[in-house]
């Protein structure tokens, strides 16, 4: 017998739970389903030493709901991975959501049938499961990738990707380690790992702008203060470019003296984190000479803080200027390279050339290893979406779709091809703290879906000219931010520039979170016209 709900939802993180908790107030049966053991998405499969958040812990959660809010106590300003994951397994049971959720459950494929308006969702091992509405909470950091290094599987030592950490840990005192990435999940590791290992050995092809912070406990007066102010502190992080509770600059950085300018950049350098790229200038994201600005004094702060001048030049970015990659928040990472065991190794001059049994060749030299770790990044935004089959109309898969037509969506939210088919964080939604639009997006599903009864709508998809209007304004403001020029240059992952041979297209929408709102407003109070059978933008979207 076929196992029928309204709605499957793919993915258990913070994007699933949400989404279960929203749609089942409506009324709909829903069902998540999840390929690993337990809830908690990327904060389940990431548990390497140090992993945790880049946002503060005050914006780093849900507001729906007050039992949650009133009930949960965060500990650090800047949460480790294994509390993050202990705050969604308290959502999960506190919203009493684990009901309707399946674990070890592993989606191979979603096939739309247009006759009966339904999807069929194939999963390894398990009867197939069918339902009106096939939603992605799957995440956007989610596809782990390797380097592509001769020799990479001949290492005969401990082998490990900071997205697949052993659950138990890894013993690494005394041993020789070795790391390739520096990413945002490298740049965790080093500071954690440097003072446990006998010998450390930092492969850098391309080095990072970080923002140094500290990680203060959270006291009871603290949450206190939270508990009292969160709706204001949701409403200030959703009406924040980039979706954090932040004042808005309010200067340029060239309309300043070199005095004042260096005041602002030290007092928000003090202040530690995302405060430093979002509080001191108002252009440091779309003025290439601003962002230049903020480039030297972090230069200049890591001279300070390294000691051995030639190992803080080879970590400061000279190729590509702020913002060019995402700015990751730093604890104590300049300070690892002090250790007399951390040696940086330069591999955009040299290049490694092979990984052998024993080690990792750069140029004709090789640095022996019992352990290796690849903290080599994801297939950003898209690569869990094309990593299975979901078949639309006329039997087209969205991997085959994009490689056809190139990057599509309507706001990040649906594709044309593919009816009654929403995405949470999709390809082309905002470049931000991704709990803001997780749950400003649920909100939307919820209010989208309950509309659609209510009216006997059956079928959402968007129109062609949807995805056309989106595509072009997604290039627009992405190009007119230096994220573009200098993201090229840094190879960086909002551009795919990490994964070779992906086309390069903006995976996200650097136009503001608060403006996206502001669309997704448009499109609710439209009644959703662009996304009707009849295939029409309104013309709110097109102007």
């Amino acid at each position: 017998m076929t196992e029928t709900h309204d709605a499957i939802v793919i993915g258990a993180g913070f994007s699933g739970l949400a989404i279960l908790h929203h749609l089942r107030e409506i009324g709909l049966d829903t069902v998540v389903l999840d390929a690993q053991d337990g809830v908690g998405g990327t904060w389940l499969a990431n548990r390497y030493p140090g992993v945790r958040t880049d946002s503060e812990y005050s914006y780093y959660s849900f507001s729906f709901s007050k039992e949650v809010r009133e009930e949960w106590t965060w500990t650090q300003r800047y949460p480790a991975g294994a509390e993050v994951l202990a705050y969604l397994n308290f959502v999960a049971d506190r919203l009493d959501l684990r009901r309707d959720i399946r674990l070890e459950t592993r989606v191979e494929s979603a096939v739309y049938d247009e006759a009966a308006n339904t999807w069929t969702v194939y999963v390894d091992g398990g009867a197939p499961l069918v339902a009106k509405y096939l939603i992605s909470g799957m995440g956007v950091l989610s596809q782990a990738i390797y380097p592509d290094i001769p020799g990479i599987d001949s290492f005969a030592g401990e082998k490990h990707h900071t997205a697949h950490w052993p659950r138990d840990g890894v013993d690494l005192a005394g041993k020789r380690v070795g790391l390739i990435g520096l990413g945002a999940s490298g740049i965790q590791l080093v500071p954690e790992i440097g003072p446990q290992v006998g010998e450390f050995v930092v492969f850098q092809r391309t080095p990072n702008f970080i923002v140094e912070s500290t990680n203060d406990a959270v006291t009871a007066e603290d949450m206190a203060w939270l508990r009292d102010n969160y709706d204001a502190i949701y409403e200030k992080a959703a009406n924040h470019p980039f979706g954090v509770a932040m004042e808005p600059a309010q200067f340029s950085a060239l309309e300043v003296s070199d005095e004042r300018r260096r005041e602002i950049f030290e007092g928000k350098w003090n202040e530690g984190g995302f405060h430093f790229a979002n509080e001191c200038f108002n252009d440091l994201a779309t003025n290439h000479a601003a962002s230049e600005l903020a480039s030297e004094f972090i230069r200049a702060k890591i001279r300070e803080i390294v000691r051995d001048p030639a190992t803080a030049d080879l970590l400061s970015p000279k190729t590509y200027s702020f913002n060019g990659k995402r700015v990751p928040t730093g604890h104590g990472y300049y300070e690892a390279f002090n250790l007399d065991h951390v040696r940086l190794v330069d591999t955009a001059t040299t290049p490694i050339t092979a990984i052998t049994p024993t080690g990792v060749r750069v140029g004709d030299t090789e640095y022996e290893l019992d352990v290796l770790i690849f903290a080599t990044g994801f297939d950003a935004m898209t690569g869990t979406l094309t990593n299975i089959d979901i078949v639309g109309r006329e039997g087209i898969t969205l991997r085959d779709r994009w490689e056809r037509d190139g990057l599509r969506s309507h706001l990040g939210i649906g594709v044309h091809g593919f009816p009654n088919f929403f995405m949470s964080l999709g390809p082309q939604t905002p470049y931000s703290n991704l709990v803001v639009p997780i749950q400003l997006g649920a909100q939307w599903l919820q209010r989208a879906l309950r509309w659609a009864r209510e009216n006997d709508v059956d079928v959402f998809e968007a129109s062609l000219e949807s995805e056309d209007w989106w595509a072009e304004e997604t290039a627009r403001t992405g190009k007119a931010t230096v994220m573009y020029t200098e993201g090229k240059k840094a190879k960086a992952w909002f551009l795919g520039e990490n994964v070779p041979g992906k086309p390069e297209a903006f995976l996200v929408y650097m136009g503001g979170g608060q403006v996206y709102q502001h669309y997704c407003r448009e499109l609710e109070e439209s009644g959703y016209a662009s996304m009707l059978a009849e295939r029409r933008v309104p013309e709110a979207l097109s102007s």
